[in-house]
């Protein structure tokens, strides 16, 4: 079947990832064939197993099974009220742990031979995470150089890892910087950039970028019932306000918008009734999309020269 090239730039949005998962799978029907991918956060984790070979269904089918409430699992800092997680916070920097998701994905990775950017042989992987020691933004592999950590030994789940540990929900990941000779704090990419749509711009495209991104409905509250609840909110609420920001017009021709349906980024207790709505959500934002997308007219809001060619080539893979 005929197959056509584009890039994908995902968004971070925690547990909502499954519509960017129902978006994927319209793009997929439609025949695209990811080249470049690239994602913040959730997004970030998403991208990194289509990069794998991961197609949107073998996504939602995991996805649906796993037990996002293991990310919060209780350990005895939780147990002690109050204390016990400013305890952690004060030693960890983080409430919970990030572990189980860098095994879960490393998990997933392994069972298509990728486990560090090397192994991704058919597509070119960026993810996003963010320095605060330094205040610099990361594309990973690539910016981990000057960190002395090699971008072809990477490993991927880590990098996932990096770029979806909220602050002060998730511990963030320590790295040594050379050139200052102290350590790192690497949190989620979603701080700096959650939806670096511009990542893979050049001036003739020579097939187009699709941005997936969240569309939030309505403003979501958090209960706020101490100083850690307080600092969590505060994160929360900044990471979300990245769903409402206004995009370009000449973004948004090439940008897929997936209304959250009321659910936010750290409802790990989300049900699959309301897996499958978000997953449809995608599915009908896409669909929508497609109805009037031409990449003629991506050119043009894209202002670059028209009657460049499309890439097009064959494929006997489903």
């Amino acid at each position: 079947m005929i197959r056509i090239f584009a890039d994908a730039v995902l968004e971070g949005g925690g547990v909502k990832a499954f519509g960017l998962v129902g978006a994927l799978s319209v793009a997929e029907e439609k025949g695209y064939e990811w080249k470049r991918l690239a994602g913040t956060s959730a997004g970030s984790l998403v991208a990194a197993l289509l990069a794998a070979g991961y197609r949107s269904g073998e996504l939602y089918q995991a996805l649906e099974e796993y037990d996002f409430t293991m990310l919060t699992a209780a350990t005895w800092y939780h147990r002690l009220p109050y204390l016990g997680p400013s305890i952690r916070l004060w030693v960890k920097k983080g409430l919970y742990s990030g572990r189980p998701l860098e095994r879960w994905v490393g998990e997933m990775l392994a069972r298509k031979n990728v486990y560090t950017f090397a192994d991704l042989k058919e597509r070119e992987l960026s993810i996003i995470a963010s320095d605060i020691s330094r205040g610099n933004l990361l594309v990973l592999p690539q910016d981990l150089k000057e960190y002395g950590i090699s971008p072809e030994k990477l490993s991927v789940a880590r990098a996932v890892l990096m770029s979806c540990s909220i602050p002060f929900f998730f511990d963030p990941v320590r790295v040594y910087h050379r050139p200052s000779k102290q350590t790192s704090y690497v949190v989620d990419g979603g701080v700096l950039s959650n939806f670096p749509v511009w990542l893979f711009d050049q001036k003739n495209p020579r097939w187009p970028t699709f941005g997936f991104r969240f569309l939030s409905e309505e403003a979501g509250g958090h209960q706020i019932e101490g100083p850690i609840s307080l600092l969590r909110a505060m994160f929360l609420t900044m990471m979300d306000a990245h769903d409402n920001r206004h995009i370009k017009e000449q973004d948004r021709v090439r940008t897929i918008q997936v209304p959250t349906r009321g659910v936010k980024m750290t409802d790990f207790d989300l049900d699959k009734e309301k897996r499958k709505g978000m997953f449809d959500a995608g599915v009908e934002a896409a669909e929508n999309f497609f109805k009037h997308w031409t990449f003629k007219q991506y050119l043009a809001f894209r202002g670059r020269e028209r009657g460049l060619s499309w890439h097009l080539h064959t494929s006997d893979s489903g």
